[in-house]
């Protein structure tokens, strides 16, 4: 069986928007007589927009009507509707994610959506997305060398590192190419964060202020600086930890990468012709960019050059779907159907160890819902550590203390493991606990971090529930 599906991709980003429509040809890659595995064998962008300007009414407001408005012009532009759109992603990221309308703008893109993935990412969350974009968890399982990638935006820089294909760690630096911006020859906006880093630097930096090439120039350079701290390519200075976005943390000081590649709309202006006007997109961007080139501490290192530079967070989505027999997996009837969960992924090892699965699925709750752990999540690991009642138990209580943010609140927790022990695992957690209506536990599926799972109504007398695994598409 192969069929071909429409997808679209949606980033509304701090200072740009783009929608992507991709086809991809999906096939059942699993031989005669076995359940079926569908796999996305194909893709190709079959349309990409142009890239606009993030329609806001002020810094801390989205323009709803004027966002909806680009989207719907590029739906007519390709010739799509959005009932012929299978599956998809729409991605608020940046400094927009924290706009006061955010979730508005969720609503008002998820009518256009239909039944896919729409949601704001967080700062962690939004490093792996990009890395993946440009490939370098893909291009990391085949080299031994740590690697970081920089998705540097408008608002922020989303910094991930990975080797052998596992993530290392993620961070987010307040510093992009817009926070500064500049309307005939003159400074009109300067960020909070950016004013403190130049006043720091003894930088004269306000708004009304002439927009001095030497002086921005002298601040490009800090701010790229600081860029090099981030990947441990440059001792930190007395005020880079204050550069994080949300207070957050840089990345462990043992992760430096021998190779780096950039992303992200300053990506494109690190090579950029210099003899262009520096203002010419009404911002920094371009200084930055040079700043990023001639910075000694990148020199250092070798440079990756990704598939995605600008379009690097989300380029499509696609599904992938299985059958899962109703006599091996744990579930209460009321919870279903249920959509849109997002993929928190452990490792064998982790899963393993149950303190380190405590502590795995603890931290990974901070990157998928920074903003509110309690929000439903799903985790994923293989399973086949539990083969005794012992392994069973500790998996139970460790899945409980490192979930308890939201087996404590108002939302379901879904367990996917790949190895059948779903209802053994499941009726423990329900025992354990006490309750059994607000955990789903399921196994036979494969999946991985970014992914997102929908899990359909019981059919079959309650034999089976359909599961759908919507899995973000990045090209290679």
């Amino acid at each position: 069986m192969t069929e071909t599906i429409i997808s679209v991709g949606i980033d509304v980003g701090t200072s740009t928007t783009e929608v992507v429509f991709s086809r991809l040809t999906i096939e059942n890659v699993a031989g005669a007589f076995v359940v079926p595995r569908i796999s996305i064998v194909d893709k190709t962008v079959s349309y990409r927009s142009q890239i606009y300007t993030t329609p806001l009414i002020n810094p801390e407001l989205i323009d709803v009507d004027a966002l909806r408005a680009i989207v719907e012009g590029e739906y007519l532009a390709a010739g799509i509707t959005p009932a012929e759109v299978h599956t998809g992603a729409a991605i608020i990221t940046g400094e927009t994610a924290r706009a006061d309308n955010a979730e508005q703008v969720l609503k008002a893109l998820s009518e256009l959506a239909g039944d896919f993935v729409v949601a704001t990412a967080g700062p962690q969350l939004e490093s792996v997305l990009a890395a993946r974009g440009v490939g370098i968890d893909s291009w990391s399982k085949e080299n031994p060398q740590v690697i970081a990638n920089l998705d540097i935006g408008g608002g922020t820089t989303n910094i991930a590192a990975y080797r052998f294909g596992q993530l290392l760690g993620a961070s987010c630096l307040d510093i992009g190419g817009r926070l500064v911006r500049v309307a005939d020859g003159t400074i009109s906006y300067v960020s909070q964060q950016i004013r403190r880093l130049a006043e720091t630097s003894g930088i004269p930096l306000a708004v009304g202020d002439s927009a001095d090439l030497g002086r921005l120039q002298t601040l490009a350079r800090v701010m790229a600086r600081h860029l090099a701290m981030g990947v441990g390519l440059a001792q930190p200075d007395e005020i880079h930890a204050s550069m994080y976005t949300n207070a957050g943390h840089r990345l462990a000081s043992e992760i430096i990468p021998k190779v780096i590649s950039f992303s992200g709309g300053v990506a494109d202006l690190v090579d950029a012709d210099r003899g262009l006007d520096p203002f010419r997109y009404g911002d920094i961007g371009p200084l930055l960019g040079a700043a990023i080139a001639d910075d000694s501490a990148f020199g250092l290192v070798k440079r990756y050059r990704g598939a995605e530079t600008i379009g690097a967070t989300v380029v499509g989505a696609g599904v992938h779907t299985t059958e899962i027999s109703g006599s091996t997996i744990e579930y209460a009837r009321e919870l279903l159907p249920i959509r849109n969960v997002p993929i928190l992924r452990v490792t064998d090892d982790e899963a393993a160890e149950p303190a380190r699965l405590a502590a795995a699925i603890k931290g990974q709750l901070a990157l998928l819902n920074p903003d509110d752990p309690s929000l439903s999540v799903a985790i994923s690991f293989a399973g086949s550590h539990i083969n005794s009642f012992a392994s069973v138990q500790e998996t139970a209580q460790a899945i409980m203390d490192g979930a308890a943010e939201v087996l404590n609140g108002p939302n379901p927790l879904v367990v996917v493991l790949e190895n059948d022990r779903a209802k053994v695992l499941g009726q423990s957690l329900a025992v354990r606990r006490g309750r059994r209506d607000d955990v789903v536990c399921i196994d036979s599926v494969h999946t991985g971090l970014g992914d997102y799972i929908d899990i359909g109504a019981p059919v079959g007398a309650g034999q089976a529930v359909p599961v759908v695994v919507k899995t973000l598409v990045f090209n290679d």
